[in-house]
């Protein structure tokens, strides 16, 4: 019964609400009409009894009760016995109807509100369509007479049912009207959350920057258009970590690739000795595992922030990882790396490759621009380990250093590298993801120097 019910269900809010609607007019019209007939019913019926008590009234006239018996005198209202009217004297019939006999039914009936001795009304065969209803009036105070009057229900009844079907076909007609109205006014309400469903809609599948926003609506407008704003937001949020994602993916994976690439060519430039194809296989080898690792750590960063994910990153000893980074850049010959780490032991509480994302883009752009050397070092504070990467180069331009970590922005495009401008604010987003920070050191005017601060081991 329940799954019938579902089914013939309207699916459209716009249809359950008409029907809401016109369930409860539905409801409210038949208390009415139930109540309007009943009221009706009663004042058909007091109708009735006050015409039968006006003509026992004009059989009253007809009445001697003055002398020592009861009398009935001759008048010119002697047509009204013919009209369904008995006298009595005490329980004796001393007029009845012509055409009424005195084992009849009414004869009966109008002889029991007589014996009564008061005024009185009863119908008889009150289920009949053409009831008759009787009433019985005092004349006098001496004789005890009493007039009973009769009167055909048939009339009021047709009258009644007339008014019934009358309120019926008003309420047919009110009800389709309410259903009518209904669906217009729901429809012309749900318009503008329509409207703003394709707008949100086409938004979204372009990351559009425009919003519904809150001034102008109605409340209940307005609360949807700010919930709907929330969800655009995060589903450009989205659409960017993704934008995000590939490009810092083909940045990383630009340089091993490289590598792969200038080995191929290089081997097969000419015919290679036994060690010098293993030699190739194995700087091959070394780039595809560091472009898993990018692959892995970037990835792993992607979902944990996605999950929001609280888990501990882990924890890693920073000089091993240090000293790997270098030793893995063919840098100039005229620049030399160094290592200045006091503490061998010192730890940082990040993963290991995750420590190398966040170093590496550093170190590249160091390698890149220094003039001979550069420096990494790294040193336990309060709190955090801090690791400094400087060169001697030419330094940030000052015009650049606020667009440092904007995705994209490179300070000269032409200046021989082909870098894409990723590698700071990956750098910087990675070490955010584990409650660190990636910064500028603007007081260093010897060259340029970055500061990495981790969370300690």
């Amino acid at each position: 019964m329940k799954r019938l019910l579902r089914r013939l269900a309207p699916r459209t809010l716009r249809g359950r609400l008409s029907l809401v609607a016109l369930t409860t007019a539905a409801l409210l019209m038949a208390v009415l009409t139930v109540a309007f007939n009943t009221v009706m019913d009663r004042h058909l019926q007091h109708q009735a009894d006050d015409e039968l008590r006006n003509r026992a009234a004009a059989v009253a006239t007809t009445i001697d009760t003055s002398g020592p018996r009861v009398r009935v005198l001759e008048t010119v209202n002697d047509h009204l016995l013919d009209a369904n009217a008995w006298i009595y004297a005490g329980t004796r019939v001393l007029e009845q109807p012509p055409a009424t006999t005195a084992d009849s039914t009414l004869a009966r009936a109008a002889g029991q509100l007589a014996a009564q001795g008061k005024r009185a009304c009863s119908t008889v065969d009150p289920e009949n369509p053409h009831a008759v209803r009787l009433c019985s009036d005092l004349v006098g105070n001496r004789h005890g007479a009493t007039v009973v009057t009769a009167l055909d229900l048939g009339p009021y009844r047709s009258s009644a049912d007339t008014l019934l079907l009358g309120s019926l076909i008003l309420d047919a007609v009110m009800l389709a009207c309410t259903y009518a109205l209904t669906r217009l006014a729901v429809g012309r309400a749900l318009r503008p959350v329509r409207t703003m469903t394709d707008q949100a809609t086409q938004w979204s599948a372009v990351a559009s920057d425009e919003r519904f926003g809150v001034e102008g609506h109605p409340v209940e407008l307005a609360r949807l258009g700010a919930s709907l704003d929330t969800l655009l937001d995060r589903i450009r949020t989205v659409l960017r970590h993704e934008q995000q994602l590939t490009g810092e993916l083909s940045h990383e994976l630009r340089t091993p690739l490289t590598r792969i690439v200038i080995e191929l060519d290089w081997w097969k430039a000419r015919p290679r000795t036994a060690a010098e194809t293993r030699a190739t296989h194995g700087v091959i080898v070394e780039a595809a595992q560091s472009m898993r690792t990018i692959c892995d750590t970037l990835l792993s960063d992607a979902r944990d922030r996605a999950q929001n994910s609280s888990a501990a990153p882990g924890t890693t000893t920073v000089v091993p990882v240090l000293h790997r980074l270098v030793e893995s850049f063919d840098a100039r010959e005229q620049v030399k790396t160094f290592v200045d780490v006091a503490d061998p032991g010192l730890q940082a509480g990040v993963a290991p490759a995750l420590l190398e994302r966040i170093v590496s883009p550093l170190l590249t752009n160091a390698v890149r621009f220094a003039v001979s050397a550069v420096t990494v070092s790294a040193r336990q504070l309060p709190g955090r380990v801090r690791i400094d990467v400087t060169d001697d180069g030419p330094g940030v331009p000052a015009m650049f250093v606020g667009d440092l970590f904007q995705p994209g922005r490179r300070a000269d495009l032409d200046d021989g590298h082909d870098g894409a401008g990723l590698g700071l604010p990956l750098a910087r987003r990675l070490a955010r993801a584990v409650g660190g920070e990636v910064s500028h050191d603007p007081g260093y005017t010897s060259g340029a120097r970055f500061r990495v601060d981790l969370p300690v081991g």
